[in-house]
């Protein structure tokens, strides 16, 4: 993974401004670099590696250090909130439509009110001007799914089977990775151990993998149960 010599590195201190972001990690920056110079970023070693290498967007992460400066990296971070407002977004829209199944009056009205929330969520996570922010901002969306989950667990809801375990796993393991990298830790109780690998923004990055794979094992079984019920004559 890492088998180039790489230029100098930066400590914290001696990093861009936009890039001081995490004030418990203090050694490893790239220093500014040209695109080509953000390419070869992925083949030698630098604080973001393990970001890049654990992430499933890594324009964000590969290019931060683009000699662009600020422009570059807050158009950079923008596309990656929009990345997660559209998991978000189009992750929970087979949800919807399998707990409605059987309300048809119901459901359209509840995946066009999803979807304006998660715009209104996706431009405030936009113009967000903290971690701790961003994080509340995708909050809004949380709550809704959250509706979501309990008519299903008092039976006003339909679904597959099992489904549900694997969403409530889902946004647990979704918040506590917005927690963990909004709370720097474990960093913040020793920096500079952290700087290369184990830090709090690679945890937020497996802790969401792990996410993902859950609103897969819930959703196929969904979609499929959906094909196939017959929803009760009121």
């Amino acid at each position: 993974m890492a088998f180039l010599a790489g230029p100098r590195l930066l400590d914290w201190a001696s990093s861009p401004p936009h890039l001081q972001f995490n004030k418990f990690v203090l050694t490893g920056y790239r220093p500014a670099s040209s695109g080509s110079g953000c390419l070869r970023s992925l083949f030698y070693m630098h604080n973001e590696l393990g970001n890049i290498y654990t992430h499933g967007s890594v324009l964000y992460h590969l290019f931060m250090c683009h000699k662009g400066g600020s422009p570059v990296y807050t158009r950079l971070l923008a596309l990656d909130m929009c990345g997660v407002c559209l998991v978000n977004t189009l992750g929970a829209l087979p949800i919807i439509h399998c707990t409605l199944a059987c309300r048809p009056w119901l459901r359209p009205a509840a995946l066009v009110a999803y979807t304006v929330l998660s715009g209104v969520a996706g431009w405030r996570a936009l113009t967000a001007p903290s971690t701790s922010s961003r994080l509340r901002a995708f909050g809004w969306q949380a709550g809704a799914r959250l509706l979501m989950f309990g008519a299903r667990g008092v039976g006003l809801g339909s679904g597959a089977p099992g489904s549900l375990r694997c969403y409530l796993r889902m946004d647990a393991l979704a918040l506590l990775g917005g927690l963990v990298n909004v709370a720097r830790l474990p960093e913040r109780w020793g920096p500079g151990r952290f700087d290369y690998w184990g830090n709090s923004h690679q945890i937020m990055h497996l802790l969401s993998v792990g996410s993902i794979l859950q609103l897969h094992a819930g959703v196929v079984p969904d979609l499929l149960w959906a094909a196939r019920h017959i929803c009760p004559l009121d």
